[in-house]
């Protein structure tokens, strides 16, 4: 299940360039209202500056994922029914895009799981709640928008939580010899070549923090902020619930290790 909940935006009808609001920032360089196109979207549902979105202040753009959302609403929700036909329709696909986007997130996580040896006791949870995930995506539109996500979600995150424990049990052990202290702000923090494995850093903003040759193996990163961290030289190897968009947000280089799932950004090529 891992590549289908990998963006696919030949299949998709440029939802997150249409249905998604933003504002000037770092991360943009003008507002856009959710549910108007970006001004860069062609009427194909191609962005004609794709291959300059970092140049051009998008950086939003290139870190965004939407974890296979896109083309799975596009060609499986509405049968492959373009929003720009139909306006009426248009809001309806709009307003379902974010919510699909949230449980093909969680099914994410919990592929990562179901994958881990570690979790073998407690794997017919998991992918029960893997299925009972699945069947919501495929619902129809007027569900999926009375669904409970963040009731969801609680009973993801029970899951996720214990596979986290017991995934960096072992070396949570031995950080605890070495007295290591994590902690949730690390904001430009210099961290080059620190000794972090199987560290819990969920939810912490790492945010342009310096991470070169750290040592990140086993890490937990869910919901962890990476945007402009530098992680030239890391070893992310066997690192838990790290996502394309968080390695997209990231400074890094040809040698970062990062898990085989993911790819090396093309910024950091450069």
């Amino acid at each position: 299940m891992i590549d289908s909940l990998k963006s696919d935006c030949k299949n998709c009808f440029g939802l997150c360039c249409v249905a998604l609001p933003y504002a000037k920032s770092a991360d943009f360089p003008f507002n856009k209202d959710g549910g108007k196109p970006c001004q860069h979207l062609c009427s194909n549902n191609r962005c004609n500056i794709h291959e300059q979105l970092r140049e051009k202040g998008f950086r939003g753009c290139v870190s965004y994922e939407c974890f296979g959302a896109g083309q799975h609403v596009s060609q499986f929700i509405y049968n492959g029914n373009d929003w720009q036909n139909n306006s009426e329709h248009a809001r309806e696909m709009f307003a379902v895009f974010p919510l699909v986007q949230q449980l093909h997130e969680m099914l994410w996580y919990l592929s990562q799981a179901l994958g881990l040896n570690e979790t073998n006791s407690f794997q017919s949870s998991l992918q029960k709640v893997y299925d009972e995930t699945l069947n919501l995506t495929k619902k129809a539109p007027k569900e999926i928008l009375k669904l409970d996500i963040p009731s969801h979600r609680r009973i993801v995150n029970d899951l996720l939580v214990k596979t986290s424990e017991v995934y960096r049990k072992d070396v949570v052990k031995k950080n605890k010899k070495k007295k290591l202290k994590i902690r949730m702000d690390y904001l430009g923090a210099n961290l080059k070549g620190a000794d972090f494995k199987g560290a819990n850093f969920r939810g912490a903003l790492l945010i342009a923090a310096d991470l070169r040759h750290a040592d990140l193996r086993k890490v937990d990163f869910i919901g962890a902020d990476l945007r402009d961290a530098d992680l030239s030289n890391a070893n992310l190897a066997d690192c838990l619930f790290l996502t394309q968009s968080q390695v997209n947000a990231a400074n890094g280089s040809v040698n970062t290790i990062i898990p085989s799932y993911l790819k090396t950004p093309a910024h950091w090529l450069n």
